[in-house]
């Protein structure tokens, strides 16, 4: 039985993604993997090259995608299965093409962590993100911003004769197309991945790949890799050598052994075969292997201590077992970005399958031996020139034409192919699949003037060939406003803020003393009418700007009359109409944004305010209810904020490595302790002591 290819449904409990932030994503946000490297460290050169090169400024053009909460209802989801008589695999083409499932049929094993629930959290580059499974991260460090999109998915022959299921997809970050083959030879045991990135720009880009697969976790599951040492990551966010598998007084290659997450990316001898695994106490469990230029092999555990049980809770369900991560990339570390050069192309052959090995030398006392055992289990199962061959085979069908379409992706490749007229053989992006985000483009692109019409609802497009297009177009609203992102994207801050002016129009003289409360007569900011050319947008940018300037007085005042343009939008439209709803949600994004900015500017009563006129449930909201907590501290009143906390409240948001909960917590505790007196280091002291954090909001990922 040769590869087969069908469609099916998976149901699940899932919480709906809901809406996209309206705002920009202006800013990288919360960066767990920003790092530290200390001076006695001596990095490989490629290394040292890779790790400061090019990394993103901003997730733009993605929209931050924090719109789900986290009640769960059943949910048909649509799937793939790729199937032959040893193994099934369960795709997911409408959430960035993750594999599900993968099924040993003669053992009945689940080689993969698979979560018996979709709840999104806030771990991808543009936020809603879910785990569990195999996923295909591109773009730069962190989860991609297609972990929850659809992709294009078709049936193309395999080299075997059977089938393949391609997905493919144009990876708008960095502005690359790729490709993801899978299939499964007959009688096989092993899953193969063709991967395929291409550079259809006279540029070099920076890429970024790692293939992550969830496997479960237990006391007794060990994580093998041919190495000896490794670079640990942790979230002190500092990067140094440690040998494997003991460091730091224990075995990391246990991932309940550790306390707190880490990273641990393997050190694999240049020449050595590429392949990690998981295997638990009877030495089973899942292997991935790859051809060499997939060189990079990690580890990603959660630890055993509150926090990283937490976390697990968090992402699935009470009650259910936990995962490790086991992953593969183009470079050592997923701190680096790979060039690419102009033209060029990246591509390799991976291979998931189940592994049997002795127990008693895996889970030994001799870590040579350990690997030594693997390697040899490895090779019987899959030996590496099978693997090489098997690549040589797919490569000349990465270019076959799909027969049959199976799911759709976006339209940002077919605008790319109007643009371009590139071709890429294997991976077409159909006209047909243009859509109502790429049709301002698309005017853009054959009239040269973008419609002047409301930004809120015009998606980003901020690649190079892009910003020279509307440096060519006529001046108005949304011209300027998306010149601006694309001149902000590209690092020219200073042009990108004369953009955001010009589209707002002229300033009128009409504001009087009080414009801003709060403010001495004189220095209140003109009031804008409501309508084309007083754009929220435009004014939440400049704040954002000035903000990252060192301004916080006058980011403040910006965020302030971005409020008031939003509020003042959102009543003049039809309250049941499509532009009412989309400036109720600028106007809630913008309050979420402006709080934090006024209370940086000592501007707490301001800030209450803009609370206070939310809508009853927007106030009941995770984010509200901390940022009322905050506020209410900031107002004098730490009995009222701690009030919120013991009331309890969820942030269905919350980032990774974020730690506003425990520092706003223990800021009330200090307050209260201080009892209007200075916050000294005994108070801090104290405050730990008699107001230890509560396991609900325990979500800090390093010791403290």
């Amino acid at each position: 039985m040769a590869t087969s290819v069908r469609r099916t449904t998976l149901t699940l409990p899932a919480a709906p993604l809901g809406p996209d932030n309206p705002l920009p994503a202006l800013r990288g946000g919360h960066d767990p993997h920003r790092i530290e490297i200390p001076p006695d460290t001596v990095l490989p050169a490629d290394m040292a090259r890779q790790i400061g090169y090019r990394p993103l400024r901003s997730p733009l053009p993605a929209a931050m995608r924090d719109g789900y909460g986290r009640v769960r209802r059943s949910t048909a989801l649509d799937a793939l299965v790729i199937e032959n008589d040893r193994l099934c695999a369960t795709v997911l083409p409408g959430l960035g093409g993750r594999v599900y499932s993968l099924h040993h049929k003669p053992t009945g094993r689940e080689l993969l962590y698979r979560n018996p629930v979709l709840q999104p959290a806030a771990f991808a580059l543009n936020g809603a993100w879910f785990s569990g499974g195999i996923e295909w991260n591109i773009g730069a460090t962190g989860h991609t911003a297609l972990s929850c999109a659809p992709l294009h998915a078709a049936r193309v022959p395999a080299p075997d004769g059977g089938e393949m299921l391609r997905l493919w997809e144009w990876e708008r970050l960095r502005d690359l197309p790729f490709q993801v083959d899978l299939w499964l030879p007959e009688d096989s045991d092993f899953l193969y991945v063709g991967v395929r990135i291409r550079n259809p720009h006279p540029h070099i880009v920076p890429v970024y790949w790692w293939s992550n697969t969830a496997v479960p976790e237990a006391a007794g599951s060990r994580v093998l890799a041919p190495a000896d040492q490794a670079w640990h990551f942790g979230y002190q966010r500092t990067l140094r050598r440690v040998p494997v598998p003991e460091s730091d007084g224990g075995d990391r290659t246990y991932p309940l052994r550790s306390e707190f997450p880490a990273d641990y990316f393997y050190d694999v001898p240049d020449g050595a075969r590429r392949w990690i695994t998981s295997l638990d106490e009877d030495g089973r469990g899942l292997v991935q292997t790859s051809t060499d230029t997939l060189r990079g092999r990690k580890l990603f555990l959660w630890g055993a201590g509150r926090a990283g049980r937490r976390w697990q809770q968090w992402l699935t369900e009470p009650g259910t077992g936990g995962y490790a991560e086991i992953q593969a990339g183009l470079a050592r570390t997923q701190l680096e970005h790979v060039p690419l050069d102009g033209g060029g192309a990246f591509s390799w052959l991976e291979a998931y399958g189940p592994l049997a090995a002795d127990p008693a030398t895996v889970h030994g006392a001799d870590w040579a031996a350990a690997r030594g055992e693997v390697a040899a289990r490895l090779s019987e199962a899959l030996p590496r020139a099978e693997v090489d061959a098997a690549y040589a085979a797919w490569l000349p069908y990465a270019d076959r034409e799909p027969k049959e379409s199976l799911a759709t992706g976006s339209g940002w490749g077919a605008l790319e192919a109007a643009r371009s007229g590139v071709a890429l053989p294997g991976t077409p992006f159909d006209a047909a699949t243009l859509g109502p985000e790429q049709e301002p483009w698309l005017t853009l692109l054959k009239t040269g003037d973008l419609p002047d019409r409301t930004p809120v609802s015009a998606a980003a497009s901020t690649a190079p060939a892009w910003r020279d297009l509307l440096e060519a177009a006529p001046p108005g609203p949304a011209a300027d406003y998306h010149l601006g992102l694309a001149q902000w994207h590209a690092g020219d801050r200073a042009q990108a803020v004369r953009s955001w002016e010009r589209a707002l129009g002229p300033v009128p003289d009409t504001a009087g003393p009080g414009a801003h409360p709060g403010r001495k007569p004189g220095e209140g900011l003109p009031a804008r009418a409501p309508g084309r050319g007083a754009g929220a947008l435009p004014l939440y940018c400049l704040a954002v700007a000035e903000s990252e300037a060192g301004e916080p007085g006058r980011a403040a005042d910006r965020y302030a009359e971005a409020c008031a343009v939003a509020a003042a939008e959102a009543e003049a439209a039809p309250e049941d109409g499509p532009d009412g709803r989309a400036w109720r949600g600028v106007r809630v994004a913008l309050v979420r944004e402006a709080v934090p900015a006024l209370l940086a500017a000592g501007r707490a009563e301001e800030a209450a305010g803009l609370l206070a006129g939310l809508p009853r449930h927007e106030r009941a909201d995770g984010r509200v209810r901390l940022l009322t907590a905050r506020v209410l501290l900031a107002r004098g009143r730490p009995v009222e904020a701690r009030e919120i906390f013991d009331t309890g409240f969820e942030l269905a948001g919350l980032r990774e490595g974020d730690e506003t909960l425990s520092d706003t917590w223990y800021a009330i505790a200090e307050r209260l302790i201080a009892a209007g007196g200075p916050v000294t280091e005994d108070v801090r002291t104290r405050a730990r002591a008699e107001h230890p954090l509560p396991e609900r909001y325990e979500y800090r990922m390093r010791p403290v």
